[in-house]
């Protein structure tokens, strides 16, 4: 998590001084350790965490919970968003919510809801469409 902090200390910020973080999430351990070695509490993470609802989104995930997380942060909030990826780098950004939040909000479904329209599938089809195997 050195890029969190790394951009915390240089921002002169805390994790209180944030109301959200999003950080990658390719299972339900590993971002729950980092948030708490970074400080940060369960709700102001949750709200980006889909690896329960969805399993692991590989690089979308990141996005997918900062969408989560802006369809119901205000404006002026703030979000901590955080990716890694397995050694080759990782990126902290440090964001404000801006004032047009509720209008784009409102062009589009929720990730709530897209989540909810789901179809879960077994581990035979996600490997088919995957090219593990040949179809």
């Amino acid at each position: 998590m050195t890029a969190a902090e790394t951009l915390m200390d240089e921002l002169g910020r805390a994790p209180e001084d944030y109301d959200y973080a999003v950080i990658d999430h390719p299972d339900r351990k590993r971002p729950a350790r980092a948030a708490a070695e970074l400080g940060f509490e369960r709700e102001q993470v949750q709200p980006g965490f889909l690896a329960n609802e969805i399993g692991h989104a590989r690089s979308g995930g990141t996005l997918l919970g900062t969408a989560a997380t802006l369809d119901q942060a205000a404006p002026g909030d703030r979000i901590l968003w955080v990716s890694f990826g397995s050694g080759a780098g990782s990126d902290a950004i440090s964001l404000e919510v801006s004032e047009g939040v509720e209008q784009a909000r409102d062009r589009a479904p929720s990730v709530e809801r897209f989540v909810d329209r789901g179809v879960e599938i077994d581990y035979a089809t996600y490997a088919k469409f995957s090219e593990a195997i040949g179809a």
